[in-house]
């Protein structure tokens, strides 16, 4: 079997697979749960400094979004921090890392933009033996109206200086973890890399509400007939945490710099994903709160099949792979010609590809007195909309023709004669085509 054992910034675990810092590391009885189930590390969640205690809501905390079979797509919670003394915390994490020395424990920091208080805390965890910190720069609510998380993480100057200071007072790896809540995800990328951080890992939530109570006229959760923003999560917001991942792994400065990949992973495929587009590990949250720890072997078990049926002996081999192929708009091959293929064996002839053609895309389906959908190539952009919007998984393709195929409508070539986007008439400054 292909070997899983991940070593992230010198952090050796059994499997890329972390519990991610949120409610299901909020304590030793759940870390020890996890560890026994197979994860291979966990970011212990938030912990701040010590004084006037954090105070969560006593009601709900969590907001949600479902698909049309109740399938949880996405989490909105306005639960803060750890409310549970650092003390505490702190020696619960000694017990841990001393009875599973071989799984990763990371002390997720918040605390004011202040050096002192940076420095007082890290020399506090350091004692605990943990394997290394990581830095909130990233919660969009509660602590963000403090001065803390997504307040720091959307100043690339914030980012720089407190990374700057811990690195200073720990000899732990220190990880910077992003906010997505930022117009370029790079600049704070940069600066945590400037300020000497060993890797970052994002995303962290994204600022939400995910509903109203159309009779109390409240956004949910409420509390006493009030809500607030939350942080949104869950399968929901995996596009948006790969193409931040992405954009980090293909930027030139910032190549080098250690990715640990978080948003919507629920599956060995989600997880294979982001280690392709450059992060060296993955950490998982939502789905565990849906599903449980025990997920976590189902994650191991498909990703180590799939590394040995693509004859991968490691996960270093898949980290990047497929950065090379990211590539900007204008770069991408104009020449390249693509129609939809419908099999007419698995069809259903439920419609729904004709309906969505014909209303908002290209005319391009075809429908017969007695319902047999076709294909007018001619009409056909291969714009892949009746592929995703067929109920029936691989009824309907996507089949390349080769260079100088014809229109067997018209007669024409169905091969665009633009080598690139500089040539393409919609770009200003195109050349004349041929």
């Amino acid at each position: 079997m292909a070997d899983l054992t991940s070593n992230f910034i010198g952090i050796e675990t059994p499997n890329p697979f972390w519990l991610a810092s949120a409610p299901p590391t909020d304590k030793e009885y759940n870390v020890r749960r996890a560890f026994e189930a197979g994860w291979g590390g966990a970011v212990w969640k938030t912990l701040g400094e010590d004084g006037p205690p954090v105070v969560n809501v006593n009601g709900p905390r969590y907001g949600a979004i479902w698909g049309a079979d109740r399938r949880l797509l996405g989490l909105n919670n306005i639960e803060l921090i750890t409310d549970r003394p650092l003390g505490i915390n702190l020696k619960e994490m000694t017990r841990v890392k001393k009875d599973y020395p071989d799984r990763a424990i990371i002390a997720s920091l918040m605390v004011p933009v202040n050096e002192d208080c940076w420095k007082e805390i890290l020399l506090r965890v350091a004692e605990t033996g943990c394997d290394g910190v990581e830095l909130n720069f990233g919660c969009p609510h509660g602590m963000s109206e403090r001065g803390m998380g997504s307040a720091v993480g959307q100043v690339p100057e914030y980012v720089g200086q407190v990374t700057e200071w811990c690195k200073k007072h720990t000899c732990l790896p220190v990880i910077v973890k992003l906010t997505p809540n930022i117009t370029d995800i790079r600049k704070p990328a940069q600066a945590a890399r400037d300020g000497g951080a060993d890797a970052v890992s994002l995303i962290n939530t994204i600022n939400s509400i995910t509903s109203v109570n159309l009779d109390s006229f409240a956004p949910e959760p409420a509390i006493d007939g009030k809500g607030a923003h939350g942080g949104y999560c869950g399968p929901a917001v995996k596009p948006i945490a790969l193409n931040m991942v992405a954009e980090l792994a293909r930027t030139k400065s910032l190549q080098g710099l250690p990715i640990s990949g978080i948003g919507g992973i629920g599956t060995w495929r989600d997880a294979a994903e982001f280690l392709a587009l450059g992060a060296g590990n993955v950490q998982v949250c939502t789905a565990a709160m849906t599903y449980g720890f025990r997920i976590v072997k189902e994650m191991i078990s498909g990703l180590s099949q799939y590394m040995d049926e693509k004859g991968f002996s490691s996960i270093d081999e898949l980290v990047g792979r497929a950065v090379p192929n990211l590539s900007d708009w204008q770069n991408l091959n104009l020449n390249y010609v693509a129609k939809a293929r419908i099999n007419q064996e698995l069809c259903i002839k439920c419609g729904r590809c004709y309906a969505a053609c014909e209303d908002t895309s290209h005319q391009a389906i075809t429908m017969s007195k007695n319902r047999i959908f076709g294909v007018d190539d001619g009409e056909c952009v291969a714009c892949n909309l009746c592929v995703n919007v067929c109920p029936v998984e691989g009824c309907i393709t996507m089949e390349q023709l080769p260079p100088g195929s014809l229109d067997e409508r018209t007669g024409k070539t169905v091969v665009a004669q633009y080598a690139n986007w500089t040539q393409h008439p919609n770009n200003p400054g195109a050349c004349a085509a041929e």
